[in-house]
């Protein structure tokens, strides 16, 4: 203001370029110059000398970039891995907006904490499967932060599961009898009967049975292959390519049960025999399990629509299972203490466990049972789908009373 007066250069504002005492300037490693202020002069020195020695050292990060919002980092992160599969694909988007955005979604991302994560992992998110699948979506955001040079560690690294595993009492798992079964049949209307007959005699999954085609169902050498299913994305019926795991393409042997049932359903409901890719989209045409609508005309929405018949579990669990459960005095409410979720006994994923169980009673192979159901690993049949047969106290029991094969403590010098 002394060397350039204003009646003589015209008024200026005046200008200062720090807000703090002091103003510690440096490059970083792209050359742009970068500033921090700090009360004290020591501490700009300190800043100063660690900045320095990570451009030095290659292990510098810019603060601002890990500034951004965890939501922003959503965007950024989700298109690069959202899975293909639409159960995946929906069940981190679940884990997304149900737990993680409310929570965190307006926190930058260098401002995470691990002792936060860990509280609101304890007291907010509840369930054992929950929190393994929550930490499992929001470790993977922050790593790869990490990779992107946002954060310098993963706050989520260390953060453990807190909630315990369920433990259920084995009347809560064992699979129906075959009395039972029989009793829920009887109670199922007559159109669904060949569709449970056909699921207790090969075990397979629900989308595998409704999306089986007429094109890989053979009655006379009585196979079935499980090429492609049908999944339920969000409230639309979608064809995947894919079964749940590799093993789950397979060959599907059928008693004359499983075949007299495909066979009614067919002399009820023809289907196409054509063979159709996964993108000509759901061909409801060639499945062979249908509902009894298929092909009638309705209005929707002031529109006049053929109906596909296409099974939907929600709907044939609430409308036909559910029903038949309560009707034979099976029905059993069970609720989870810890997420307070509520399911009926038994389901129809009890098949499953039914058909394994009875192969395992009558001796055939754990491989042999693994390759039937489409298991990746033979000891994941024996102790998720196996249960004890009826009589299996007594049995044991005998076993050990034998005197036979028994043996005795004797005493020795």
């Amino acid at each position: 203001m002394e060397a350039y007066p204003p009646e003589q250069h015209g008024e200026r504002k005046k200008r200062r370029d720090c807000i703090g005492s002091w103003q510690a300037r440096y490059r970083d490693v792209e050359g742009q110059q970068k500033a921090k202020n700090f009360p004290k002069k020591g501490q700009a020195d300190a800043f100063l000398d660690r900045i320095r020695e990570a451009v030095r050292s290659g292990t510098y990060l810019d603060p601002k970039r890990g500034e951004i919002t965890l939501s922003t980092w959503w965007k950024e992160w989700w298109p690069g891995h959202e899975p293909e599969r639409p159960t995946t694909r929906n069940r981190k988007l679940s884990s997304w907006t149900c737990h993680i955005e409310p929570k965190w979604g307006k926190r930058k991302l260098n401002s995470i904490r691990h002792t936060e994560v860990q509280a609101w992992m304890r007291t907010e998110v509840k369930g054992h499967a929950t929190q393994i699948k929550v930490r499992e979506l929001f470790r993977a955001m922050m790593r790869d932060a990490v990779v992107d040079e946002r954060i310098p560690k993963n706050p989520l690294d260390s953060v453990t599961i807190t909630a315990a595993a369920p433990t259920k009492h084995p009347d809560e798992l064992r699979p129906p009898t075959e009395e039972q079964y029989a009793a829920i049949r009887e109670a199922i209307p007559s159109w669904y009967q060949p569709l449970v007959d056909f699921a207790h005699e090969t075990g397979m999954r629900w989308g595998e049975i409704i999306g089986l085609r007429a094109c890989y169902l053979d009655l006379d050498g009585r196979t079935a292959e499980v090429r492609h299913i049908l999944v339920d994305d969000r409230g639309t019926i979608v064809r995947q390519r894919m079964p749940k795991t590799m093993a789950g393409y397979r060959t599907v042997p059928l008693t004359t049960t499983a075949v007299d049932a495909a066979r009614l359903m067919l002399e009820r409901l023809p289907a196409s025999r054509a063979t159709s890719d996964v993108g000509d989209g759901v061909c409801p045409e060639e499945l062979v399990f249908r509902g009894p609508l298929a092909g009638e005309a309705r209005l929707l929405n002031g529109e006049k629509t053929t109906l596909d018949g296409v099974l939907r579990g929600n709907n044939f669990r609430r409308r036909i299972w559910i029903p038949a459960i309560k009707e034979v005095g099976l029905a059993r409410l069970i609720k989870s203490p810890d997420t307070g979720r509520e399911e009926y006994w038994p389901r129809i994923h009890d098949y499953r466990h039914a058909l394994a169980s009875r192969l395992h009673a009558r001796g055939v192979s754990e491989k042999d049972v693994q390759l039937m159901l489409g298991q990746e690993r033979g000891g994941r049949v024996t102790w998720l789908y196996t249960h004890g047969s009826e009589g299996a106290a007594d049995r044991v029991r005998q076993a050990l009373e034998s005197g036979g094969d028994a043996r005795h403590l004797r005493s020795v010098s």
